[in-house]
């Protein structure tokens, strides 16, 4: 039930699909693209095999008493740039885009947090490769999404090597335009992120330099427009959301392959690249509280792209946050569940 995307989202990720032996016609959407019902509509932003995938699976859509449109996004940064917009109400990102949302002072609050694995955020490289560690990457072209959780993946895992952004040739290129561009050998590495880290891996296009494991902190969020949270009876529907998001990932820890069927249906991709993926990223998160030491690993982020002159100014991330939703949460330290995947 997901809403179509405007052009300029929507033939990326139908390209996309179209390379992983499906198409945009696999989505659930139908109608207008809504679950639930009721006077009040909660506009979610969402990312393939994103929460629509998980709460559909968990069963979490079937008793809402409100409406929820979804609309879907190739990367984080869009999405967070339709939540500034005030087109969406909250979505769901990685660790990197609410930096340099807030670095462009955007409408932005992150309001829930999940701990886990980074080890589907990978540098890949081709089969054929000479490359063996990351310290080869130098000279070398490499594909990212700017912005994303995987640009700041690329940023840590050349720092461990002794490197810096610019020992490398970065195309800035979205998830399905690097695709192409990695399986055609008109870039050398690619830093993705899983479901396309698995497509890549169990389609046998390539294999992995490195991974974030260790390297990047293993969050991902939900970030909401402020005027959604002003708003009381948008607020009350967030906290729901929120909640139903959190049993959903408890749900799937032992229901990993009915996850995984139905993520492959929803986006497309091939069940064993779903269940993959399930494997080594999704069923590793735990809800975590927005707190300080969250905001610290953050802040890190921030500031190291503010030394590489990628933000334009500082950034405060606490004032991005908000903690009304945390609850009885455990704190963002938590360690995540232990990833199946390999």
């Amino acid at each position: 039930m997901r809403r179509r995307l405007v052009p300029a989202l929507l033939l990326p990720l139908a390209l996309l699909l179209s390379a992983c032996g499906g198409n945009s016609a696999a989505s659930t959407s139908t109608g207008d693209g809504t679950d639930g019902k009721g006077s009040l509509t909660l506009n979610v932003g969402d990312q393939k095999g994103g929460s629509e995938a998980i709460l559909r699976a968990a069963g979490e859509l079937d008793d809402l008493d409100y409406r929820i449109k979804w609309s879907t996004f190739t990367s984080g940064p869009p999405l967070l740039e339709a939540v500034n917009a005030k087109a969406v109400d909250i979505g769901g990102v990685g660790n990197t885009p609410p930096v340099f949302a807030a670095g462009a002072d955007s409408k932005i609050t992150v309001v829930a947090a999940w701990h886990g694995t980074s080890k589907g955020d990978a540098i890949l490289v081709p089969n054929d490769s000479k490359l063996t560690d990351t310290e080869q990457l130098k000279g070398r072209s490499v594909a990212v999404a700017q912005g994303s959780s995987a640009h700041y993946q690329l940023v840590a895992s050349l720092k461990k090597a002794g490197l810096s952004l610019g020992d490398v040739d970065v195309k800035y290129l979205q998830p399905a335009d690097a695709l192409a561009a990695f399986t055609s050998g008109k870039v050398d590495a690619w830093a993705v992120w899983d479901p396309y880290t698995s497509q890549v891996l169990k389609a046998k296009q390539g294999r992995v330099l490195t991974t974030g494991d260790g390297v990047t902190n293993g969050l991902t969020f939900q970030v909401a427009a402020p005027g959604a949270l002003k708003d009381r009876r948008k607020s009350a529907a967030i906290k729901d959301y929120l909640e139903r998001l959190r049993r959903a990932y408890r749900w799937v820890y032992s229901h990993e392959e009915e996850w995984a069927k139905v993520w492959a249906k929803d986006t497309g991709l091939p069940q064993d690249v779903a269940l993959a993926a399930v494997k080594r990223t999704y069923a590793t998160r735990v809800a975590v509280a927005v707190d300080e030491p969250l905001i610290a690993s953050e802040q890190a982020i921030a500031d190291a792209f503010t030394r590489l002159k990628l933000i334009p100014r500082e950034v405060n991330f606490g004032a991005f946050t908000d903690r009304r939703f945390n609850g009885d949460l455990p704190p963002s330290t938590t360690a995540p569940r232990p990833s199946e995947g390999s």
